[in-house]
Protein backbone atom coordinates (compact mmCIF):
# COMPACT_ATOMS: atom_id res chain seq x y z
CA UNK A 1 0.00 0.00 0.00
CA UNK A 2 1.31 3.03 -0.55
CA UNK A 3 0.35 6.15 1.58
CA UNK A 4 1.07 10.07 0.85
CA UNK A 5 0.52 12.46 3.87
CA UNK A 6 0.54 16.01 3.78
CA UNK A 7 1.27 17.55 7.37
CA UNK A 8 3.91 19.60 9.37
CA UNK A 9 7.04 19.09 11.18
CA UNK A 10 6.40 19.25 15.07
CA UNK A 11 6.57 16.10 17.44
CA UNK A 12 3.13 15.10 16.90
CA UNK A 13 3.41 15.14 13.35
CA UNK A 14 6.52 13.10 13.02
CA UNK A 15 5.03 10.59 15.21
CA UNK A 16 2.33 10.23 12.36
CA UNK A 17 4.80 9.59 9.76
CA UNK A 18 6.29 7.16 11.67
CA UNK A 19 3.13 5.85 12.58
CA UNK A 20 2.05 5.34 9.12
CA UNK A 21 5.59 4.04 7.77
CA UNK A 22 4.91 0.94 10.09
CA UNK A 23 1.32 0.21 7.60
CA UNK A 24 2.33 1.41 4.16
CA UNK A 25 5.05 -0.15 2.00
CA UNK A 26 6.19 3.38 0.79
CA UNK A 27 5.28 6.51 2.23
CA UNK A 28 5.33 9.99 0.65
CA UNK A 29 5.30 12.93 2.48
CA UNK A 30 4.78 16.11 1.75
CA UNK A 31 6.30 18.39 5.16
CA UNK A 32 5.53 21.98 5.58
CA UNK A 33 7.12 23.61 8.04
CA UNK A 34 7.12 26.38 10.31
CA UNK A 35 7.89 27.58 13.60
CA UNK A 36 8.02 25.19 16.73
CA UNK A 37 8.35 27.88 18.73
CA UNK A 38 4.39 29.42 18.75
CA UNK A 39 4.14 32.25 21.48
CA UNK A 40 7.80 32.87 21.16
CA UNK A 41 8.56 33.47 17.45
CA UNK A 42 5.75 35.44 15.40
CA UNK A 43 4.12 32.87 13.29
CA UNK A 44 -0.44 32.08 13.63
CA UNK A 45 -0.06 33.35 17.25
CA UNK A 46 0.71 36.66 18.99
CA UNK A 47 3.95 36.99 20.77
CA UNK A 48 3.19 37.50 24.69
CA UNK A 49 4.36 36.26 27.92
CA UNK A 50 0.68 34.59 28.02
CA UNK A 51 1.39 32.80 24.60
CA UNK A 52 4.72 31.61 25.71
CA UNK A 53 2.76 29.99 28.93
CA UNK A 54 0.08 28.64 27.09
CA UNK A 55 2.42 26.59 24.48
CA UNK A 56 4.71 25.35 26.74
CA UNK A 57 1.85 23.82 28.54
CA UNK A 58 0.84 22.24 24.75
CA UNK A 59 3.95 21.26 24.53
CA UNK A 60 4.97 19.46 27.71
CA UNK A 61 1.51 17.40 26.18
CA UNK A 62 2.99 16.52 23.50
CA UNK A 63 6.34 15.29 24.79
CA UNK A 64 4.41 13.18 27.00
CA UNK A 65 2.21 11.91 24.68
CA UNK A 66 4.84 11.56 22.09
CA UNK A 67 8.08 12.20 23.00
CA UNK A 68 11.05 13.66 21.43
CA UNK A 69 9.65 11.95 17.77
CA UNK A 70 11.91 12.08 15.07
CA UNK A 71 11.21 11.07 11.29
CA UNK A 72 13.07 7.34 11.31
CA UNK A 73 15.35 8.00 8.95
CA UNK A 74 15.84 4.63 9.02
CA UNK A 75 13.10 3.26 7.35
CA UNK A 76 13.69 3.09 3.72
CA UNK A 77 9.98 3.35 2.63
CA UNK A 78 9.56 7.22 3.53
CA UNK A 79 10.30 10.12 1.09
CA UNK A 80 9.63 13.27 2.28
CA UNK A 81 9.24 16.87 0.52
CA UNK A 82 9.80 19.31 2.76
CA UNK A 83 8.50 23.22 2.14
CA UNK A 84 7.65 25.81 3.99
CA UNK A 85 4.08 26.45 5.39
CA UNK A 86 2.60 28.03 2.80
CA UNK A 87 3.98 27.00 -0.09
CA UNK A 88 2.09 23.84 -0.78
CA UNK A 89 -1.00 26.20 -2.68
CA UNK A 90 1.90 27.37 -4.87
CA UNK A 91 2.70 23.79 -5.99
CA UNK A 92 1.22 22.53 -9.37
CA UNK A 93 0.07 18.89 -9.63
CA UNK A 94 3.07 18.17 -12.30
CA UNK A 95 5.92 19.42 -9.48
CA UNK A 96 4.31 17.11 -6.59
CA UNK A 97 3.46 14.26 -9.26
CA UNK A 98 6.07 11.99 -8.08
CA UNK A 99 3.99 12.37 -4.31
CA UNK A 100 0.83 11.83 -6.18
CA UNK A 101 0.58 8.03 -7.12
CA UNK A 102 -0.89 6.66 -3.84
CA UNK A 103 -3.86 4.25 -3.01
CA UNK A 104 -4.29 6.76 0.34
CA UNK A 105 -4.39 10.41 0.80
CA UNK A 106 -4.26 11.72 4.20
CA UNK A 107 -3.97 15.65 5.52
CA UNK A 108 -3.10 16.54 8.94
CA UNK A 109 -1.40 19.95 10.14
CA UNK A 110 -0.95 21.27 6.30
CA UNK A 111 -2.31 24.71 4.84
CA UNK A 112 -5.96 24.72 4.14
CA UNK A 113 -5.65 23.04 0.45
CA UNK A 114 -6.77 25.39 -2.33
CA UNK A 115 -7.09 24.99 -6.16
CA UNK A 116 -5.96 21.91 -8.37
CA UNK A 117 -4.60 20.08 -5.35
CA UNK A 118 -7.80 20.06 -3.49
CA UNK A 119 -9.69 19.03 -6.49
CA UNK A 120 -7.56 15.97 -6.87
CA UNK A 121 -7.46 15.23 -3.54
CA UNK A 122 -11.37 15.20 -3.47
CA UNK A 123 -11.42 12.82 -6.54
CA UNK A 124 -9.22 10.66 -4.79
CA UNK A 125 -11.46 10.70 -1.78
CA UNK A 126 -8.51 11.90 1.00
CA UNK A 127 -8.91 11.73 4.75
CA UNK A 128 -8.66 14.68 6.76
CA UNK A 129 -7.94 14.64 10.39
CA UNK A 130 -9.94 17.61 11.81
CA UNK A 131 -8.84 18.51 15.69
CA UNK A 132 -12.33 19.40 16.78
CA UNK A 133 -15.42 17.45 16.82
CA UNK A 134 -17.47 18.06 13.73
CA UNK A 135 -20.19 19.22 13.01
CA UNK A 136 -20.39 21.27 16.49
CA UNK A 137 -17.01 22.58 16.61
CA UNK A 138 -15.07 23.58 13.15
CA UNK A 139 -12.42 26.58 12.65
CA UNK A 140 -9.29 26.60 14.48
CA UNK A 141 -8.03 25.94 18.04
CA UNK A 142 -11.53 23.93 17.92
CA UNK A 143 -10.62 21.79 21.37
CA UNK A 144 -9.32 24.63 23.04
CA UNK A 145 -12.72 26.45 22.35
CA UNK A 146 -14.40 23.17 23.66
CA UNK A 147 -13.10 23.38 26.89
CA UNK A 148 -13.15 27.12 27.16
CA UNK A 149 -17.27 26.94 26.05
CA UNK A 150 -17.12 24.19 29.26
CA UNK A 151 -17.61 20.96 26.60
CA UNK A 152 -15.45 18.55 27.39
CA UNK A 153 -17.27 15.94 26.18
CA UNK A 154 -16.81 17.43 22.44
CA UNK A 155 -13.16 17.44 22.86
CA UNK A 156 -11.59 15.32 20.24
CA UNK A 157 -10.95 14.19 16.56
CA UNK A 158 -13.06 14.12 13.58
CA UNK A 159 -12.14 11.80 10.77
CA UNK A 160 -13.62 12.92 7.59
CA UNK A 161 -13.40 13.20 3.60
CA UNK A 162 -12.00 15.51 2.74
CA UNK A 163 -13.80 18.30 0.89
CA UNK A 164 -12.81 21.99 -0.83
CA UNK A 165 -15.07 24.09 2.44
CA UNK A 166 -13.10 24.13 5.49
CA UNK A 167 -13.77 20.95 8.42
CA UNK A 168 -16.63 20.15 6.19
CA UNK A 169 -16.30 16.93 4.42
CA UNK A 170 -18.66 13.93 5.09
CA UNK A 171 -17.80 12.52 8.30
CA UNK A 172 -16.57 8.45 8.71
CA UNK A 173 -15.82 8.81 12.58
CA UNK A 174 -14.57 10.23 15.87
CA UNK A 175 -11.34 9.84 17.61
CA UNK A 176 -11.66 10.51 21.61
CA UNK A 177 -10.01 10.11 24.49
CA UNK A 178 -10.50 8.82 28.18
CA UNK A 179 -6.87 10.25 29.76
CA UNK A 180 -8.31 13.17 31.27
CA UNK A 181 -5.73 14.24 34.07
CA UNK A 182 -5.43 17.82 32.88
CA UNK A 183 -6.82 19.86 29.59
CA UNK A 184 -3.47 20.00 27.83
CA UNK A 185 -2.89 16.75 28.45
CA UNK A 186 -6.55 15.56 27.60
CA UNK A 187 -6.78 17.73 24.26
CA UNK A 188 -3.22 16.45 23.11
CA UNK A 189 -4.30 12.39 24.06
CA UNK A 190 -7.35 12.87 21.56
CA UNK A 191 -4.26 13.62 19.02
CA UNK A 192 -3.33 10.27 19.50
CA UNK A 193 -6.40 9.00 19.80
CA UNK A 194 -6.84 10.35 15.31
CA UNK A 195 -3.15 8.65 14.80
CA UNK A 196 -3.35 5.33 16.09
CA UNK A 197 -7.06 4.60 14.95
CA UNK A 198 -6.69 5.96 11.23
CA UNK A 199 -3.20 3.35 11.25
CA UNK A 200 -5.31 0.47 12.52
CA UNK A 201 -8.34 1.20 10.51
CA UNK A 202 -6.14 1.56 7.43
CA UNK A 203 -4.20 -1.44 8.06
CA UNK A 204 -7.25 -3.64 8.55
CA UNK A 205 -8.74 -1.93 5.97
CA UNK A 206 -12.51 -1.03 7.78
CA UNK A 207 -11.89 2.77 7.45
CA UNK A 208 -12.95 1.89 3.62
CA UNK A 209 -15.98 -0.03 4.76
CA UNK A 210 -17.39 3.02 6.89
CA UNK A 211 -20.21 4.77 5.39
CA UNK A 212 -19.65 8.48 5.70
CA UNK A 213 -22.29 10.77 6.79
CA UNK A 214 -23.19 14.18 5.44
CA UNK A 215 -22.17 17.01 8.59
CA UNK A 216 -25.70 18.88 9.71
CA UNK A 217 -24.36 22.06 9.96
CA UNK A 218 -27.87 23.30 12.16
CA UNK A 219 -25.95 21.60 14.82
CA UNK A 220 -22.93 23.85 14.82
CA UNK A 221 -21.71 25.59 18.34
CA UNK A 222 -19.21 27.54 16.66
CA UNK A 223 -16.95 28.30 13.90
CA UNK A 224 -14.03 29.50 15.32
CA UNK A 225 -11.28 31.99 13.42
CA UNK A 226 -7.43 32.22 14.36
CA UNK A 227 -7.77 36.03 15.50
CA UNK A 228 -10.25 35.09 17.75
CA UNK A 229 -7.72 33.09 19.92
CA UNK A 230 -5.66 35.97 21.66
CA UNK A 231 -3.97 36.75 24.99
CA UNK A 232 -6.92 37.90 26.70
CA UNK A 233 -9.31 34.80 25.92
CA UNK A 234 -6.06 32.97 26.85
CA UNK A 235 -6.04 34.74 30.27
CA UNK A 236 -9.99 34.06 30.79
CA UNK A 237 -9.39 30.22 30.01
CA UNK A 238 -6.49 29.98 32.71
CA UNK A 239 -8.86 31.11 35.27
CA UNK A 240 -11.70 28.69 34.33
CA UNK A 241 -12.18 25.74 36.13
CA UNK A 242 -13.07 22.80 33.44
CA UNK A 243 -14.66 19.82 34.64
CA UNK A 244 -12.80 17.44 32.52
CA UNK A 245 -15.25 14.62 33.68
CA UNK A 246 -18.78 16.21 32.89
CA UNK A 247 -21.61 14.52 32.49
CA UNK A 248 -22.84 16.24 29.38
CA UNK A 249 -21.32 12.89 27.42
CA UNK A 250 -23.49 11.47 24.96
CA UNK A 251 -22.69 8.62 22.88
CA UNK A 252 -25.44 9.44 20.41
CA UNK A 253 -23.29 12.97 19.77
CA UNK A 254 -20.77 10.85 17.74
CA UNK A 255 -19.76 8.57 15.04
CA UNK A 256 -18.24 5.12 15.07
CA UNK A 257 -16.22 6.58 17.88
CA UNK A 258 -12.55 4.98 18.68
CA UNK A 259 -11.49 5.71 22.49
CA UNK A 260 -7.61 6.15 23.50
CA UNK A 261 -7.10 4.74 27.17
CA UNK A 262 -4.38 5.14 29.91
Amino acid sequence: MKITLFTSNKNRHNYLINTLSEISDELFVIQECGTIFPGIVPWHYPVSTTMKEYFQNVNDAQVKLFGNSYVNNKKKNIKIRPMLLGDLNKCSLNFLSDFLKSDVYIVFGSSYIKGELVNFLVKQKAINIHMGVSPYYRGGDCNFWALFDNNPHLVGATIHLLSKGLDSGPILYHAMSNIKTDPFEYTMSTVKSAFNSIAERIKDKSIFKIKPIIQDKTKEIRYSKKIEFNDSIVKEYFNKEVNLKSNKFDKSLLKEAYFLNN
